[in-house]
């Protein structure tokens, strides 16, 4: 879990350190309007439900289906972040202790994680299996996904 937490954390001073800077000495001012939108608290802080992917009971062996269920799994996670459920998702580097990814949903509870969670091709063909925690974290994260998509070149396209 502090693993979790330490992406997690790295992914907000990743972002925080490539913000637009205030002049130096200045304090950056509060922004209601942002702190509305992104549903942040008193804190500058949301409720969260962090999912933890891992290897599941049915690996789905290689070739067109298991391709096709990638395929699926990474339109699945383009249409909940388009719905402003998921924020943060990724693969972890290595495969410690069969962990193979993360979501982070911007969710009431644990339950609303699983029905978003039971949509996704990896855990419906049992390649991958969900384990949740509910968590606490800045609202910051909820502007990931926009972000991200400016740092995506278009299709043909290569990064700097």
């Amino acid at each position: 879990m502090s693993r979790i937490l330490c992406c997690l954390f790295g992914t907000v001073l990743a972002f925080a350190a490539h913000a637009d800077e205030p002049p130096t000495g200045a304090t950056p001012a509060f922004d209601a309007g942002l702190a509305r939108q992104t549903g942040a608290d008193e804190r500058g802080m949301r409720p969260y439900v962090l999912v933890v992917l891992k290897t599941g009971p049915q690996r789905m062996p290689d070739g067109e289906a298991r391709d096709a269920m990638f395929a699926g799994h990474f339109a699945n996670m383009e249409r909940m972040a388009t719905d402003g459920k998921l924020v943060l998702a990724g693969p972890f580097m290595e495969d410690p202790a069969g962990w193979r990814g993360l979501f982070v949903f911007a969710v009431d509870d644990i339950e609303a994680a699983r029905a978003l969670t039971a949509t996704d091709p990896v855990i419906v063909n049992g390649d991958m299996v969900a384990e949740y925690h509910a968590w606490y974290g800045s609202a910051a994260n909820m502007l990931v996904p926009d972000l991200h998509k400016r740092l995506v070149p278009p299709a043909g396209k290569s990064a700097p």
